[in-house]
């Protein structure tokens, strides 16, 4: 059952959301996303997932772990942030889940009702559009909104014509 989204209800308003990681693609889901958010009066969310499998294998120091990925996951966001903030000009939501990517993913969008569009880049690499929308891809009709996936290679123009 898809769950009823909020964002065209009075008070709310429509959100995109771009997942941040360390491809190069990602600078193009959220420039895309942070353009449509401003075009159409919404809300931009940046999304850093920590993969807490990486931590059980090292009991001892799983706390220490812990921090630094927190540590990693803040510095990339705000780096995307004062990017948008400074282009596009708006205040991105930033949010930090820990756990299985695509599983957090799916659990903010069922969280927040007002995310309407999740915003994904596909690499340009000849192995593939990239880790993360290959494995979306296969689950995408699960999710309860549609998934835009941007081509790396489109510029800062492109995109502004096209958001």
């Amino acid at each position: 059952m898809v769950s009823k989204r909020l964002s065209r209800e009075a008070g709310h308003r429509r959100k995109f959301l771009a997942v941040i990681d360390e491809t190069p693609e990602c600078e193009r889901a959220v420039a895309y996303a942070g353009r449509r958010a401003k075009t159409t009066g919404g809300v931009l969310i940046l999304l850093y997932v920590i993969n807490s499998a990486e931590f059980q294998q090292w009991l001892g120091v799983e706390a220490i772990m812990r921090e630094e990925a927190r540590a990693t996951a803040a510095a990339a966001l705000e780096k995307h942030a004062g990017n948008v903030r400074e282009k596009i000009a708006i205040e991105p939501e930033l949010v930090v889940r820990e756990g299985p990517r695509v599983d957090e993913i799916h659990k903010l969008i069922e969280e927040d009702q007002d995310i309407a569009i999740l915003v994904l880049a596909a690499g340009g690499a000849k192995e593939g559009p990239g880790p993360l929308v290959s494995s979306i891809a296969g689950k995408a009709a699960a999710f309860p909104i549609p998934v835009t996936v941007v081509p790396q290679n489109l510029s800062d123009e492109d995109i502004e014509s096209l958001a």
